[in-house]
């Protein structure tokens, strides 16, 4: 479940947190299906973890914005 920039800086804290949550759930996931030969795309691995770095980017762009204002 690929998650674009814009999409997760309109989601709430709560939402953002889980949705990071479901995804690193993902990822894992989908390692071991890998690991086990039954992952038919490994490209899946490479967009969750690249959803994964965007949501942990909107995470602390609002950690900044918090602490500098």
């Amino acid at each position: 479940m690929a998650v674009r920039i814009e999409e997760a800086r309109e989601l709430s804290d709560v939402d953002l947190r889980r949705e990071l949550d479901n995804t690193l759930r993902e990822l894992m996931n989908l390692r071991f299906r890998n690991a086990s030969r039954q992952l038919a795309n490994n490209a899946q691995i490479r967009a969750a973890k690249r959803s994964i770095a965007r949501l942990r980017t909107v995470m602390r762009e609002r950690e900044i914005q918090g602490i500098s204002v």
